[in-house]
């Protein structure tokens, strides 16, 4: 864990860093985002020691690193910065074994680990004896990122490295940092100006205004759940239609769906649908866990004394409640669907989905940020 604890940072009369606190759980990748001068890069340097708190401390899996060795703190952390950081007049190979050589590694677990780590990033061995200047940028970056793994470290820094790719590589680069992290369960830090990039990449996103942590939460809940104007504004209150996927089935679902028991007999089943003003019904038990499904139409054809346990659907399709919007509607029309209920863990019934639910969900969010511009 990474812990920041009361840290300030001062130069000469302006304060950067103000009383910044924060813990970071392993294994997560953190992204720190805001305005150009809010103390991100700041924040991301004090981590292995290239700046220094005015006050207050940061611990490492609960060691203070004042206390420790710097040269010996920054070989453990992987870094990398906008330009690569790459040594010129070194070739891949060179660049990549160079960390774990100092660290005294055997050279047949290096060279292995240096094949494996360029595959990874997208590059084979034909790189290995290239220099720097004759890669692309893209291609340079990608180097930059198996090199800061290279150090077979917990925790990864990355200031903006992104930031001057084109879009298309860019987009390729974050996508296979993402599935790297998951694979490897790295701690990475990562600095950006981006939020469409956060919102791609990061499981937590630090938000910081003039040296201040404003929120600290999932990308889903920061855009479900800005802590103020400011965030509002920063996010952008239109993006949320450009991740549809942030939109889970419990945030578009009818609440408390109205259903029956396996006793009720056909007659009242029509009544209760009548009242309600709905064409079908989730049958649940005691505990109240989905066990199947009639509709109007489906029971129109039998006897009004049948029961409901004798004549349900009992092959019910249902979704969990953190189904993401793009899921559902794949569900409903992949099965020409009009509705589907939403379960938990437990089969309990939670709520339901219908098209014109997601309609409404959709429409009530677009008239909010109407009314808000």
């Amino acid at each position: 864990m990474i812990q920041f604890q009361n840290i300030v940072k001062k130069y000469r009369t302006k304060t950067i860093i103000r009383n910044f606190s924060l813990d970071i759980e392993d294994g997560q990748l953190v992204v720190f985002i805001g305005p150009s001068g809010c103390g991100k890069t700041t924040l991301l340097k004090m981590i292995n020691r290239l700046t220094q708190p005015t006050s207050g401390k940061i611990f490492l899996n609960g060691t203070d690193i004042s206390k420790m060795n710097p040269i010996e703190l920054r070989r453990n952390i992987g870094y990398v910065i906008q330009n690569t950081g790459l040594f010129p007049h070194m070739t891949i190979k060179e660049n990549l074994e160079l960390i774990p050589k100092l660290k005294g590694e055997s050279m047949d677990l290096i060279e292995k680990k240096t094949v494996e780590l360029l595959k990874m990033v997208g590059l084979t061995e034909e790189y290995l004896q290239r220099y720097p200047k004759e890669l692309s940028g893209g291609q340079q970056q990608r180097v930059g990122v198996a090199r800061a793994f290279s150090t077979n470290s917990d925790i990864i820094l990355m200031d903006e490295p992104f930031s001057a790719l084109d879009p298309v590589t860019r987009s390729a680069l974050q996508e296979e940092l993402y599935q790297m992290q998951k694979e490897l369960n790295k701690t990475i830090i990562f600095v950006t100006h981006d939020m469409d990039e956060a919102i791609k990449i990061a499981d937590k996103i630090c938000l910081l205004k003039d040296g201040d942590l404003l929120q600290y939460d999932t990308p889903e809940n920061i855009l479900k759940n800005p802590t103020n104007d400011f965030v509002e504004n920063f996010i952008g209150k239109r993006r949320i239609w450009n991740n549809p996927e942030i939109l889970k089935a419990e945030d578009i679902m009818i609440q408390n769906p109205v259903k029956i028991t396996t006793k009720r007999n056909v007659l009242q089943a029509i009544e209760i649908m009548k009242e309600n003003k709905v064409d079908s019904l989730m049958v649940t038990d005691k505990q109240n866990a989905l066990i199947g499904l009639v509709t109007l139409k489906g029971i129109q054809l039998h006897n009004r004394n049948a029961i409901i346990e004798d004549i349900m659907e009992q092959e019910v399709l249902s979704i969990s409640q953190d189904t993401d919007l793009i899921s559902v509607l794949k569900t409903m029309n992949d099965h020409k669907i009009g509705y589907v209920p939403v379960v938990n863990n437990s089969n309990q019934l939670l709520g339901l989905i219908t098209r014109s639910s997601i309609l409404s969900a959709l429409s009530s969010q677009l008239i909010e940020m109407e009314v808000a511009f």
